[in-house]
């Protein structure tokens, strides 16, 4: 009756351990599905910055040609004219543009979530 008891017993330990190595064996295929999805996630953000860069650069670009194109038909009657307005309308831009990323920043700070403190 006693070895009955103590076989059950380690038979129960050794279930025990099974189970423990099954779950620490699910827990590390997890934790390397969460770091190839991460790594991934990363190289398909880097791409998506590329490409607006490149959308970004070449906006400026055609910006910038399309000004000195508008200077050039006015270069003899009111070229510093036109310069000047050009100048207004994209320091204009700019203050706009910093005054709304300054009120998306503001805002998205006050709806982001609390942080445990200790």
């Amino acid at each position: 009756m006693m070895e009955n008891r103590s076989s059950s017993s380690h038979g129960f330990i050794a279930s025990l351990r099974n189970l423990g190595a099954g779950l620490v064996a699910s827990v590390e295929e997890r934790l390397q599905l969460l770091s190839v999805e991460l790594h991934e996630e990363k190289i398909r953000l880097l791409q998506t910055v590329v490409w607006i860069s490149a959308a970004v650069f070449t906006a400026m670009m055609a910006i910038a040609f399309a000004s000195l194109t508008v200077v050039f038909l006015f270069w003899a009657s009111a070229r510093l004219a036109v310069l000047a307005g050009f100048t207004v309308f994209y320091t204009a831009a700019l203050v706009a543009i910093v005054l709304a990323f300054r009120r998306y920043l503001r805002a998205s700070r006050n709806h982001s979530p609390q942080r445990c403190r200790n």
